[in-house]
């Protein structure tokens, strides 16, 4: 199966109506992914068929859960989940932060060739990040755990906003160990076409 039957395959498996043009943004997107990937290690992925799934399909399957304005992405690395969200939700403001040069250098590009104009790329560590306005949701795939996340992202949540973490297996010992006056509202179990893994998206959300 080709990597756009593939695409074409999951997005309807997930019941996702996209924009008119999402299909040729992600597909462009996962080329320059696999150009850039060959010099600068952005993802240890390597087959074009299987960042079908574990990269684009992984991160369109979390996207009816993304409700508010605008997102923030720690550690975005090779900008996942950020780029498809922002290709699937084009009214959704995407902020891509990551503190290593080489890969906003990639973030930069990408978003340059495939004309994401809701999207922002930011150079530095996240905990130093100080914008003029917080976020309504904020979200990482594999850039800590729980706690960390929460401590290092708590200046630039929106009151009332969320975290919404990417992961694996259920975090039960992460979620013990959550700060005080963190809850989570929510978990949802995604089921990802063609990846065979347990994904689960915790949202997480201020106790008071």
């Amino acid at each position: 199966m080709s990597v756009e039957s593939q695409l074409k395959a999951g997005v309807a498996a997930l019941g996702l109506a996209l924009p008119g043009d999402a299909a040729a943004r992600l597909l462009a997107y996962l080329a320059l992914l696999d150009k850039w990937n060959r010099v600068y290690n952005l993802t240890a992925v390597r087959e074009a068929e299987r960042m079908v799934s574990h990269h684009l399909l992984d991160s369109l399957a979390a996207v009816s859960h993304f409700q508010g304005e605008t997102l923030l992405d720690v550690g975005s690395g090779g900008g996942l989940p950020g780029i498809p969200l922002a290709i699937a939700r084009p009214d959704l403001n995407v902020t891509l932060i990551d503190s290593i040069a080489k890969k906003t250098a990639f973030l930069l590009q990408a978003k340059a060739e495939l004309g994401l104009a809701n999207l922002s790329v930011v150079t530095g560590r996240v905990e130093d990040y100080r914008p003029d306005t917080a976020f309504d949701l904020i979200t990482s795939r594999a850039f800590s755990d729980l706690r960390e996340f929460v401590l290092l992202t708590r200046h630039l949540l929106k009151p009332g906003g969320r975290w919404l973490a990417m992961k694996g297996l259920y975090p039960h010992e992460e979620v013990a160990v959550l700060p005080p006056g963190v809850k989570v509202s929510a978990d949802h179990a995604l089921v990802v076409p063609g990846l065979e893994a347990n994904r689960h998206l915790i949202v997480l959300e201020s106790a008071a």
